[in-house]
C-alpha cells in the first residue's frame, strides 16, 4: 500500500527541515529512519483500515524488519530517499514488472507531514518513473491506495493517474487480524510513465 503524508515518529516542528531536498538511492543503513516514517504514516492515515491493535503495537519493529530485509538484498526493485540534512523527508519503493498487465508497482510512497506541498511526492514519483524506464520491460506503472485516503487519491490524479479497479485490501504480513473489517483499495495507474516527466514540482 502506498502514499501516506505522515511525519517521523516524534517530529520537532521547531527543527523541521528547510531548503532543497536531495535525492539518492536508499542503503541498508537507512532502514531505521525509513521504518520510523513508514510506521508513523500508517498510524496517522491507515486507522479504520488497519486494526488499532496492530497500529498501536510495535509497528515500528515490524517495519524495521521489512526494510532491513529489503535494503540488505534488493531484488528487482529500487528505493529512493528524499532528505535535507539529517532529515528524511520521504521515500518511494518501486518493484519492476510486478504485474504483466499493469507494469511496475510503487509499493510505498510516504512524505513527512511537515514536508507536504513542497513537491517531494511529485519528485519521488518522477524518480520512480525514471527507474522504471531504466529497469522495467515496459513503461506502465501502478500503485494501490486506500479508498478512505481521498487526499492521496487527489494527489495521484493530479499527477496523471487514473483508477483501474477497486478491490479488498490485503492484510499486512498476510495476517487478517491486522485489518479492521474489510477495507477497499484503488489501483491507480500510469499506462506510460513518460507523462510524469512533464509535471511541475509543486504538486
Amino acid at each position: 500500500m502506498t502514499l501516506s503524508f505522515g511525519a517521523t515518529a516524534t517530529p520537532d516542528e521547531r527543527d523541521a527541515p528547510a531548503g532543497p531536498a536531495r535525492f539518492r538511492r536508499a542503503s541498508e543503513n537507512d532502514a531505521d529512519q525509513i521504518a520510523l516514517l513508514h510506521a508513523d504514516s500508517w498510524r496517522r492515515h491507515y486507522r479504520g483500515a488497519y486494526a488499532d491493535s496492530f497500529l498501536d503495537g510495535d509497528v515500528v519493529a515490524d517495519r524495521r524488519c521489512v526494510w532491513s530485509a529489503r535494503l540488505a538484498a534488493p531484488t528487482n526493485s529500487e528505493t529512493v530517499l528524499a532528505e535535507q540534512g539529517r532529515h528524511v523527508l520521504g521515500f518511494i519503493h518501486v518493484v519492476f514488472d510486478e504485474d504483466p498487465q499493469w507494469g511496475s508497482l510503487v509499493d510505498n510512497l510516504h512524505v513527512r507531514h511537515d514536508s507536504r506541498r513542497m513537491g517531494i511526492g511529485t519528485q519521488l514519483l518522477r524518480r520512480a518513473a525514471r527507474a522504471v524506464t531504466r529497469h522495467g520491460t515496459g513503461n506502465a506503472m501502478y500503485l494501490w491506495v486506500l479508498q478512505q485516503n481521498t487526499a492521496a487519491q487527489q494527489f495521484y490524479r493530479s499527477c496523471g493517474a487514473t483508477c483501474g479497479e477497486t478491490t479488498l485490501v490485503s492484510p499486512p504480513g498476510q495476517d487478517p487480524k491486522r485489518l479492521h473489517g474489510k477495507p477497499s483499495k484503488l489501483r491507480m495507474i500510469w499506462p506510460d510513465v513518460a507523462s510524469l516527466f512533464l509535471l511541475d514540482n509543486q504538486r
